[in-house]
Order: structure tokens, then C-alpha cells, then sequence
């Protein structure tokens, strides 16, 4: 981890500006961000009575990294240390009175789920393979000291909570390692390839450590064919995401080259390309991830993860950065991971 850039404090902060960026134009059209907002390279922050609110994206993402603190507190991280202090996380966003910033339905019914006895295997939305599974993990890229075992399963583990879709886990897989990737410095000219390499090396892997009999709630005859549907999926995406990222029109529409972005790996791929767009530039890859005609929120918390990992802490100007809801929870969190 390049430590003098504060890669944690800038993708944290990047993340929940994206989020509260994009709040106000989830549910629109372009044509009715641009009527509502104007020109997409001037759009300003939203905020109310000072405060620039964010979405069920960032308080997620605080969940997660408060089981991570908890968890890392009683030593190195495993399945056991981490299932129960996420596990009560995910509940108390579900039972918090602030759970009101349109949440996903599958978060809603598999943390309902966590509240009783089940085991979380059969709280886990099998078949759901929604962003709720990646645009929370980027705290995963940006603990430091962990392995890539570690790292890959708590990945997964963390989505496999509420969405247990296979390419919910391998997206969300993706997406802790591209921003562990930029925080480490690598060239995001080069980014979008070594994530296929990883997911080419990462096809045949079923993390039973951390997933359990996770695979037998789907209709697959084996782990390995459960697992692979999910990298192979994701592997499509990322093609799709190399073929245009040179290419790509800035002023059309991203979702128009890579998805939408209510599914995980079009998350991931539409997040990436706002960011590839305007690697040097983050304000522009945050307004251009906001003015979409797809999950908007979570693209863009997904390209502000990006670019504050890349850029580190300066990415974001004070007047933006001191706005935004969970400031202190935010900074506490990337200080504790820059240290």
C-alpha cells in the first residue's frame, strides 16, 4: 500500500461523494438528469442544510468496515472471526431508522433473514446477483496486511450475506481487487487487463473456507460449475469493458457500452469505464457516473472508490469532501488504514 498518497482515506471519501453525487439521478433518464441538473461537467454537489447526504452504498460500506475493524481486533481474519460481527452489522443497517435511502429489496429480505436462527447460507439471496453485493466492498481492498486468500474469500463472503449469486460473489471478488490494485499504484492503462487475468486464475476457486455448502442452494451439480458461472459472466463484462475503454464516446451515456449497472459485474465495468474515461480527472468521473441512465449511485460510488484509491486523499477538493454525511466515520477508517 502506497501510504503517502492516503489511498484508504481518498477511496473512501470518493465513494460516498460518488453515492451522494449520484443519489438525486437514480430512477432518471439522461434527458431528465440534464433538464433537472444541466450540463453533466458542471454538476455540483448536492447538498442540504450543509450536509451532501449519501445512500444505503456508503452506510453499507460502513457496515462492512466496522466488522472488519471488530474482526481484525481478535486476529487475523477468518470465516468465524468475521460471520458474526458482519452478520450484526448488516442487521443493525436493517433495523436503523436512516435505512430509508431507497435499499435494495435483496439487502431487505437476506438481512431480515440474518435477524433470526438461519444459518446465513439460507439467508442468502441465491439467485440475486444485484450491485448491493460489490458497491460496499471496497474496504476490503484497502485493509492492509491481508493475503489474497484472505482478501478473495472475505470478498465474497461479504456478498454472499445477502446476494448469493455466483457473479455477485466473482464481482465483488473483481472489485475489492482492482481497488487494492490502484492503491498499490498499478497504471490504470493496464487495470482492466490484469482483472481478466485474475479472473481467468481465479475460474476454478470455490472458497469453501469462507462460502460453506453456499453452492448446493443453487441449481448447479457441483461447486466448481456453480463458481465458474459466475467468473465467466464477469470475464463477459470485462471484455466488453476492454474493447471500448479507448474508445469510448465521454460525452454517450457509459451504461450504453457496459450495462446498466443493477446487476454486479455491469457495476463493476460501467464504475470502471467513468473512472478510465478520466483516470487524472475525478470530479469528471464522478459527474459523468452520475449523469447515467442506470443505477447511478452505485456507479458512481463505485468510480469514486477508483479514483481515491489511484489519486489518494488530495483527489477530492475540502469544499466537496468536508460535506459529506459520515465524514468523521469515513476519515477514522482511512487514517486507521493508511497508518
Amino acid at each position: 500500500m502506497t501510504t503517502g498518497k492516503q489511498a484508504a482515506t481518498g477511496a473512501l471519501t470518493g465513494l460516498a461523494l460518488g453515492d451522494a453525487l449520484g443519489f438525486p439521478t437514480e430512477f432518471s433518464d439522461v434527458p431528465a438528469i440534464l433538464a433537472k441538473c444541466g450540463p453533466w461537467r458542471t454538476t455540483e454537489l448536492p447538498v442540504t442544510r450543509g450536509t451532501a447526504y449519501v445512500t444505503d452504498d456508503t452506510q453499507m460500506t460502513l457496515a462492512l468496515a466496522r466488522a472488519l475493524r471488530t474482526a481484525l481486533e481478535r486476529g487475523p481474519l477468518t470465516p468465524s472471526r468475521l460471520v458474526r460481527p458482519l452478520r450484526e452489522e448488516y442487521v443493525a443497517w436493517y433495523r436503523s431508522p436512516e435505512n430509508n435511502r431507497a435499499p435494495g429489496r435483496t439487502c431487505l429480505v437476506a438481512c431480515q433473514a440474518l435477524t433470526t436462527d438461519l444459518p446465513w447460507q439460507d439467508a442468502s439471496q441465491i439467485h440475486s446477483k444485484g450491485c448491493g453485493a460489490n458497491m460496499r466492498v471496497a474496504p476490503l481492498g484497502l485493509v492492509p496486511g491481508l493475503g489474497d486468500e484472505e482478501r478473495a474469500g472475505a470478498a465474497q463472503l461479504q456478498a454472499a450475506l445477502t446476494h448469493g449469486h455466483p457473479t455477485a460473489l466473482a464481482a465483488s471478488d473483481l472489485t475489492a481487487h482492482a481497488v487494492r490494485l490502484l492503491a498499490e499504484g498499478v497504471d490504470p492503462a493496464g487495470l482492466v487487463g490484469r482483472l481478466r487475468s485474475y479472473a481467468y486464475e481465479n475460474r476454478d476457486r470455490y472458497h469453501e473456507r469462507w462460502l460453506g455448502d453456499l453452492w448446493t442452494r443453487s441449481q448447479d451439480p457441483s461447486a466448481l460449475h456453480f463458481v465458474r458461472r459466475g467468473w465467466d459472466e464477469c470475464l463477459a463484462v470485462l471484455e466488453r469493458l476492454d474493447a471500448v475503454q479507448r474508445t469510448a464516446d465521454p460525452e454517450l451515456d457509459p451504461c450504453a457500452y457496459t450495462g446498466d449497472g443493477w446487476i454486479a459485474e455491469e457495476a463493476l465495468a460501467t464504475g470502471l469505464l467513468c473512472f478510465l474515461l478520466f483516470p487524472g480527472d475525478p470530479l469528471t468521473a464522478l459527474r459523468r457516473a452520475a449523469c447515467t441512465r442506470g443505477d447511478s449511485d452505485s456507479i458512481a460510488a463505485l468510480a469514486g472508490a477508483f479514483a481515491g484509491a489511484h489519486l489518494g486523499a488530495d483527489a477530492w477538493p475540502a469544499a466537496w469532501a468536508e460535506r459529506v454525511e459520515h465524514r468523521d466515520e469515513l476519515l477514522a477508517f482511512g487514517a486507521l488504514w493508511d497508518a
